[in-house]
């Protein structure tokens, strides 16, 4: 039995739940009002014991296991969920080798020397002289005694040394202060405080533990305006986001996180009722960044300052990230880099901008409802970047026009959804005010007399009839993988699939639908293990997976970054990928016959049947898919 299987035998759903939802008893089910949408007249939660799962029939339409309902309630990811449970359940998880335990305890004593060091810089901010400059000042940004309070703001003294002789009579090393960030060591031996005379920022992780502390200055002659923690083992600035220990939950609810620069931003919105905000700690919003956001919700939005999102900035973001900046903190807008995690990522990224010379703070604290209508008018990067040029350049010129679209078109190829890109060519060619044909390359119909048209070589990008990408094996090896991803965690999910396929008269699933030849391989053993009846699939994979297909074995069956779907979800998830597979197949036979066409014309007619026949494929699948994103399937 698995540590999950065993988590899930020892805890009851019914107590689990029945911890912050008063249930009532309805015949061999429990009901109650759900904890996740508002809801006092009709209560539609069930948990249902002997399934061990919950449902909300209401607003929410969501279900799972105990898994599934602390990660909702809590905000947690599943190895969060994992160890709480574990706890709760008295199952002890695999022990770490000595070595390791060894790191992971000195790591908690480094987090333990965090920890009191917020509660020594708050004891700096509250209760000594020196800190009063410090409190006014946040008292002069808008900032409540509650919220520094919520934050942990503090205080570092002016002193050289006055961090370190506190926390060495406390019995830490000066390589242990060292190794936490707190102390910069000196070339000669033994060290200084790193932070001197600023305010303090606590910084937190996901799950709320210490990795480190920003720092502002007091004294405007002070440099740098803003300092990090040094690099440690439990501090890396490209994988923290700050706030998000408190954001995680309100970023759930909204399904939206709004990325900001600064730390005062942060904490100004939270306290005026924001709280799905959170804020990079560098220069680059990274892909760790992104990536972990992602776990929380698909929907971000980067809130950029005016003076970052001018046109020039704009456009030198279109290559590669500014490396260096004006000013620490400042968030790069790199459009391409942007696309590129939203694509990998199938997430949606917006860009919205703010007035000129204001930060967030100072709008949210001017007028709630201007911020709210900022983050409402927000755009997709593309149309961001088009609409700003266009904005700040003008588009009467026509060499204005030609700088523009050679701005803009690069990006529109690098958006991953066939569609969008068509989309996006449209509106800009309506945006200054051209023939979309001219951003495609095709000849305008009229035609000089007696000048012989040119001749245009068709385009391998876009083509076919949503205009394919060049990376099609890519995107279909990736299909693929996540198809096999999902069946090797629920062989039997196969049968459902087939019942969609057949409702709309597709063919069955089969191995044929991979064209890698391990990926086809690993199907076709997920179809042995169901059709043997000796042993439990999943125990027939594990014992008949050849050698050479254990590595990609492993791979696939690695905890996904999001945690584990549940069963209503797993099946969703497969029909959808298998669709859009079948989908990308179909569109690249049509795009080879589409080349074609024009010499089938003058052969018999019989020819043109297997372009008719992948025309009558592209309806049919393509309806199908198009069914399945207006709707999450019912699966018994």
């Amino acid at each position: 039995m698995s540590s999950v299987d065993e988590i899930k035998a020892r805890i009851d759903i019914v107590d689990l739940v029945s911890e912050t939802v008063k249930l009532r008893r309805t015949g061999k089910n429990y009901i109650g009002f759900c904890p996740f949408h508002t809801n006092t007249r009709t209560p539609a939660f069930v948990v249902f014991p002997d399934s061990g799962t919950w449902r909300c029939f209401g607003q929410c339409n969501e279900g799972g296991d105990i898994f599934g309902f602390l990660m909702k309630k809590e905000g947690w990811d599943f190895t969060e969920t994992l160890r709480y449970l574990a706890q709760k359940a008295g199952v002890v998880l695999e022990a770490p080798s000595p070595e390791r335990k060894q790191e992971q305890d000195q790591y908690e004593r480094l987090r333990g020397l965090l920890e009191e060091a917020v509660i020594y810089y708050r004891h700096q901010l509250i209760q000594t002289e020196p800190g009063k400059a410090a409190l006014a000042y946040l008292q002069k940004r808008g900032l409540a005694p509650e919220t520094i309070e919520k934050f942990e703001l503090g205080y570092a003294p002016g002193s050289w040394d006055a961090a370190q002789t506190y926390f060495t009579g406390k019995g830490y090393s000066s390589n242990e202060l060292i190794q936490s960030g707190m102390l910069t060591e000196r070339t000669e031996g033994g060290g200084y405080d790193r932070f001197r005379n600023r305010i303090m920022f606590p910084i937190r992780d996901g799950a709320g533990k210490m990795s480190g502390f920003g720092a502002r200055i007091l004294d405007p002659n002070d440099v740098p305006k803003f300092l990090n923690s040094p690099q440690t083992p439990i501090f890396d600035k490209g994988r923290l986001l700050y706030g998000l220990h408190l954001a995680r939950k309100p970023i759930r609810t909204e399904d939206q996180a709004v990325i900001v620069e600064g730390y005062l931003d942060v904490i100004a919105l939270h306290q005026a009722g924001f709280a799905n905000c959170v804020s990079p700690m560098g220069t680059a919003l990274t892909e760790d960044q992104l990536r972990y956001l992602k776990k929380f919700s698909r929907r971000m939005i980067l809130a950029l300052d005016a003076d970052a999102a001018g046109a020039k900035a704009t456009m030198r973001g279109l290559e590669v990230a500014r490396q260096a900046l004006d000013r620490s903190g400042e968030l790069v807008f790199d459009a391409r880099g942007l696309l590129r995690n939203e694509g990998r990522l199938q997430a949606d990224l917006r860009v919205t901008t703010l007035p000129e010379g204001l930060d967030p703070d100072d709008v949210v604290l001017r007028d709630p409802d201007e911020w709210r209508k900022i983050i409402e008018g927000a755009r997709p990067i593309v149309v961001y970047v088009m609409e700003t040029l266009a904005a700040s350049l003008g588009v009467d010129d026509p060499k204005v026009k030609s700088e523009i679209a050679a701005q803009v078109l690069p990006l529109i190829e690098d958006v991953p959804n066939p569609v969008e890109r068509d989309a996006y060519r449209q509106r800009l060619a309506r945006l200054l005010k051209i023939d979309e044909r001219a951003l495609i390359g095709t000849p305008a119909p009229a035609q000089r007399q007696g000048r012989r048209p040119v001749q245009v070589e068709p385009r391998k990008e876009p083509g076919g009839l949503e205009g394919l990408p060049t990376k099609i094996d890519q995107q279909g090896q990736a299909m693929e993988a996540h198809c096999l991803r999902l069946l090797l965690r629920n062989p039997e999910a196969v049968y459902t699939l087939d019942r969609v396929l057949q409702s709309a008269n597709l063919t069955r699933f089969s191995p044929q639908d991979f064209e890698g030849a391990d990926h086809k391989a690993i199907a076709r053993l997920i179809m042995q293990s169901l059709e043997q009846e000796q042993v439990e699939p999943l125990k027939f994979l594990a014992d008949n997976v050849e050698g050479s297909l254990q590595d990609l074995m492993q791979i696939l069956q690695a905890a996904l970054p999001y945690g584990e779907p549940n069963p209503n979800k797993l099946n969703d998830d497969l029909v959808r990928t298998l669709l859009k597979l079948r989908l990308l197949r179909v569109n690249e036979g049509v795009r080879q016959m589409r080349f074609m066409q024009e010499d089938l014309q003058n052969q018999a007619e019989s020819a043109l049947a297997p372009y008719q026949e992948l025309i009558g494929q592209y309806i049919q699948v393509r309806g199908r898919l198009e069914a399945a994103e207006k709707r999450s399937y019912e699966f018994e």
